[in-house]
């Protein structure tokens, strides 16, 4: 059997091949300007197989030919090749031929990679799996069942193949087309030198792209790669099969021969027009059915195959009649993909019969229009009125847009082929279709929320509806593989706060959640700034300081920009009592560092009722400071006051920290006492602490947080409350014995509905 020559062309390129030929500009005498200009590139080099670069080149361009593309598809071939050999082939392309021909041979020429690297990765892993192998049978160890193993890393490989040539597809239909093109030829090329090409080469071609070719529709692909790509992986079974074929050919012909002669002769006397051929059978497509089957190969039926084309679709149960009555009928191998299309959308019906002697022969029947369908893709079907509205397999076909959609959804249905070979590896993602047909991967359970962000941030934002395959859906509609997906959108508009709820569904991909989440941060941040700016308005005209710019306050501060001054007032890390001190007139100092007699140590007979202590020295006054309010255990450090004592800050106080920067040799070491002291009543001392709480408003949300308080006994002394657009913020001053206290009662506090920060302040 020779593979070097072309395949027959068909009588009307396939669907996927009309739509990209006609994607390049038609330009006179591209395909002699393409191989002109590559073939000093190409004409000694070689590729890694071995084959001459510029002979793979025209055969790959004599293959698009034959299958029906275009001279610029074949032209697009050569400069592909050539696209690896020049320094800036994006700029010296684009100048000689267009920015078109640059940009489909740069995304082929990265595709070529990416597979390449997949096939490494591929030879490395069985490498590794081989030896594991070995080593396990000479220490004569049980090998891991393969019904039980887990997903091979081989197989991980192959799917992040699949997955890139994907992507690379939704880009450009083009890129396939030359990369199935290739592949054949390079297939060709190892049979003609009688070489082997690998087992990852020869796998990837039947298990990859030969299935993707079937869906495309590029049916003379398909048949010879299978064939060519089972032939090395199974040489054996490859040869004993067509030594069968062989055998009886002469005999076989002659028969078919003679029942085509008979039946159309009896169909013309019927008045029925009809077209009826042999059909030729394809070696691996026998031994696919034998081993699906269990069948012998005496009992492969369609070796002898006939095929019945005619006008209109009743037409096909009359010649079933017909046929029935002048053969014998075998029962249980008859199927009719009429009433009940393959999910491809294939129509036909299928029946096996026998003739006087016995010997039993498949006859295909269909119209003109499933015909072509079958021979030519997809897509074919769109020029047929008789398909109606939705055509075959449920696709709309009014136009070569719907043309281009059926052709992408086939696509999908090729991945979901594949992942059914590797179970686990695509369950987790679906694959949907934008209006301008693109494809866009989202999680499984992916809504039209989901959808609209990862076409666009924007779109996410002001999505308000959408239609899925032409009918409106509700938000939260869980998308399935292959829908086309169109949004509604307002001109301007925010997300909602309820994608966010997930009992309601709206959102599933991480990156949806996070864009929405954005949202509402900058939001609020941009309410906390308004905040503390109008606070600070306030101040500078109670303290009659009008003129004075927010930045140089800033600067004042120890503070970047007047943004990060009202961003810090409005979420009361800043207090105004800080602000206030700084803006007045500096007095005169007490002291400049902590005087002799503060140093005095304390008398061995003194001793403290707890509270706070000044290292060092005893019976000094001091104070909690109102802008952290600490309390036991805190961390606290002290700054020595001008005529209050010493302030106790906790030390993680942003005021402490400014007057620390301010005046560092006022600041002294203090620490809580031995015990904590007595209040009036003979109890333990409490200490006032603030609570700053943000939640999305509702009605009983003060009161579920109260009753959080009242549950662990705490005593509510203060409560600020403000909502702003639906966010509410709250502060609550309670009382408490120990800070330890306050870290249990926010624990429970953040559980509370709606609540989304809980901090002290």
């Amino acid at each position: 059997m020779k593979y070097s020559a072309a395949v027959a062309p068909p009588s009307q390129p396939s669907a996927i091949v009309a739509a990209t030929s006609d994607s390049l500009p038609h330009e006179a005498q591209a395909l002699a300007r393409a191989r002109a200009f590559a073939e000093p590139l190409l004409a000694c080099e070689q590729l890694d197989t071995g084959e001459n670069i510029l002979a793979h080149a025209d055969a790959v361009a004599a293959v698009l030919r034959d299958i029906g593309g275009s001279e610029a598809m074949q032209a697009a071939a050569y400069l592909v090749y050539a696209c690896q050999h020049l320094n800036r082939p994006q700029e010296v392309i684009a100048k000689a031929f267009g920015d078109n021909y640059a940009a489909l041979a740069l995304e082929t020429t990265k595709l070529v990679q990416l597979q390449r690297q997949a096939r490494i990765k591929s030879a490395e892993v069985l490498a590794k799996k081989n030896e594991e192998r070995q080593a396990a049978h000479e220490a004569a160890l049980p090998l891991t069942s393969q019904a039980k193993a887990p997903v091979s890393e081989l197989a991980a490989s192959q799917t992040e193949n699949v997955r890139k040539m994907l992507l690379a597809f939704s880009r450009d239909l083009r890129v396939v087309m030359l990369r199935l093109a290739s592949r054949l030829q390079t297939l060709r090329y190892f049979a003609t030198c009688k070489e082997d090409p690998g087992q990852a080469l020869a796998s990837e071609s039947l298990h990859v792209f030969a299935p993707l070719a079937n869906r495309l529709g590029i049916w003379q692909i398909k048949w010879e790669m299978e064939d060519l790509a089972f032939r090395f992986l199974e040489p054996e079974t490859y040869k004993q099969v067509a030594r069968f074929l062989d055998e009886k050919r002469a005999e076989r012909e002659v028969h078919v021969e003679q029942v085509r002669a008979q039946l159309e002769q009896d169909l013309q006397g019927q008045g029925i027009q009809a077209s009826v051929q042999g059909r030729p059978k394809h070696i691996y497509s026998i031994v696919k059915k034998m081993r699906g089957k269990s069948l012998d190969f005496d009992r492969v039926f369609d070796i002898r195959a006939l095929r019945v084309v005619v006008p209109e679709k009743n037409d096909c149960y009359g010649v079933l009649a017909l046929v029935h009555a002048h053969f014998t009928p075998v029962p249980e191998e008859f199927d009719d993909y009429i009433a009940k299309p393959k999910p491809n959308g294939y129509q036909s019906l299928h029946t096996v019969v026998r003739d006087a002697q016995g010997r039993a022969f498949e006859i295909q029947i269909r119209t003109q229009a499933m015909h072509d369908h079958a021979e030519h893709g997809v897509a074919a079907h769109w020029a047929y009125k008789e398909a109606g509205a939705k055509g075959y397999a449920g696709v709309s076909a009014s136009s070569e847009y719907d043309a281009k959609i059926a052709v992408l959804r086939q696509l999908l249905a090729w991945e979901r082929d594949l992942s059914g070979t590797a179970q686990g590896l695509f369950d987790d993602r679906i694959y949907v279709l934008t209006p301008d047909a693109a494809i866009v991967e989202l999680p499984q359970g992916g809504t039209p929320v989901d959808f609209a962000y990862s076409v666009h941030t924007s779109l996410g934002h002001r999505c308000r509806g959408a239609r899925v395959d032409g009918v409106m859906v509700t938000l939260n509609t869980p998308l399935q593989n292959g829908q086309t997906v169109e949004i509604i959108a307002t001109k301007d508009g925010g997300p909602s706060r309820d994608w966010l709820n997930a009992e309601l569904g709206f959102l599933v991909s991480h990156r949806a959640k996070s864009k929405v989440r954005a949202w509402f941060n900058v939001l609020a941040m941009e309410e906390t700034v308004a905040r503390g700016r109008e606070a600070v308005e306030k101040l500078l005209q109670r303290e009659g300081r009008t003129a004075l710019r927010f930045d140089e306050l800033a600067s004042t501060m120890g503070l970047n920009s007047a943004q990060e001054l009202f961003e810090q007032v409005g979420k009361d890390e800043l207090s105004l009592r800080a602000i206030e001190v700084q803006l007045r007139p500096g007095e005169p100092a007490v002291v400049d560092e902590v005087p002799p007699w503060l140093k005095k140590p304390r008398k061995a007979s003194s001793s403290t009722g707890g509270g706070v202590l000044v290292v060092g020295v005893d019976s000094l006054m001091t104070q909690l400071a109102k802008c952290c309010k600490p309390a036991p255990p805190d961390d606290i450090r002290g700054f020595v006051t001008r005529g209050k004592g010493v302030s106790i800050h906790r030390s993680d106080c942003s005021d402490f920290a400014h007057l620390q920067r301010k005046s560092p040799d006022r600041v002294i070491d203090v620490q809580w006492g031995g015990q904590t002291p007595a209040g009036r009543d003979g109890h333990a001392a409490v200490y006032p602490v603030d609570v700053a709480v943000e939640a999305l408003d509702r009605q009983g949300l003060l009161r579920d947080i109260s009753e959080v308080f009242a549950r662990e006994k705490m005593n509510v002394i203060g409560v600020q409350t403000q909502s702003v657009k639906g966010i509410a913020w709250m502060t609550f001053t309670i009382e408490v014995t120990d800070a330890r206290q306050v870290s249990r009662a926010m624990a429970v506090v953040g559980d509370v509905a709606g609540v989304r920060v809980v901090r002290r302040k």
